[in-house]
């Protein structure tokens, strides 16, 4: 239940006669209940959108995840409902900040040292930017989805948005996404079932997969730590981040496609037309 922001939890179960917790409790229903914070300058530029993301959707994942249920029914739904509200009446949708190249090199650099959770957090990081990953599909992929090739990885997702694909990452000198991938693999020691699992607080390995929720925790985790505004940053930051950086580097947008698998080329023109901005700009002959 999600009492109104102006008021406490407790509006929902003042006296037996009128609480709506006792009346859901009654028709057999578990009832979890969002008690609200009080608002202070930390959250002085939050919006709207934010409390419904951050607060009613999370706490719908959170309860999911808690009883092991693989999607939050009807989460899909309510994005949808609040982003047709915001649209009509004129809200801006605030895109979070694309992780490119300089960024994620800042981001690897903040979780430093040889142990489990660094190494895990590394790869995750370096696998999603670099395959242009959805949260989803990122903690989808299992140990018989990685093959190795001299070039780097090929990896298959069995289930995604676009359905069943093969992509193939490249191992650089720079963002090393194979190497990062092969250290956690050989300590976590495990050959088959989830690939980025969760850790224990004690960073102990579990046989659990990560929650495409603390893909994003990790992400925003990463921002802060490399000293950047976390609340810019988000589980789609990965993904974003190699379109963004393959955009300025000039490649086509049909390469681009064979990594991200769009559907259509429409939203990655908007990757290019960004990129393209400043380069042979109209007015460089005489501004």
């Amino acid at each position: 239940m999600v009492p109104p922001c102006i008021n406490k939890y407790y509006i929902m179960d003042l006296q037996p006669a009128n609480s709506l917790v006792r009346y859901a409790v009654a028709q057999g229903n578990r009832v979890f209940m969002l008690s609200w914070r009080n608002p202070d300058e930390g959250l002085a530029n939050r919006g709207w959108d934010d409390y419904i993301e951050q607060a009613v959707i999370r706490a719908i994942l959170l309860d999911t995840e808690a009883r092991r249920i693989p999607t939050a029914p009807g989460a899909g739904k309510l994005r949808e409902t609040m982003a047709g509200t915001r649209n009509s009446r004129g809200g801006k949708k605030t895109r979070k900040r694309a992780a490119d190249a300089a960024v994620l090199k800042a981001m690897l650099g903040a979780f430093p040292g040889d142990g489990l959770r660094a190494l895990r957090d590394r790869a995750v990081l370096a696998i999603g930017m670099a395959a242009a990953l959805r949260r989803s599909e990122l903690v989808a992929l299992s140990v018989e989805n990685v093959a190795l090739v001299t070039e780097g990885l090929r990896l298959t997702l069995e289930h995604s948005k676009t359905g069943a694909a093969e992509i193939a990452v490249l191992e650089g000198a720079g963002l090393r996404p194979k190497t990062h991938l092969l250290a956690w693999m050989s300590a976590a020691g495990h050959d088959r079932g989830p690939l980025f699992r969760r850790l224990s607080r004690r960073d102990e390995l579990t046989d659990d997969p990560m929650s495409d929720r603390a893909v994003a925790r990790l992400v925003q985790a990463a921002a802060r730590k490399a000293g950047l505004d976390e609340r810019q940053f988000g589980g789609h930051s990965l993904r974003a981040g190699f379109l963004t950086e393959s955009a300025a580097s000039g490649a086509t947008i049909f390469k681009m496609q064979e990594v991200s698998r769009h559907k259509t080329v429409q939203v990655l023109s908007d990757y290019v037309r960004s990129a393209d901005r400043f380069r042979d700009h109209a007015g460089q002959r005489f501004l």
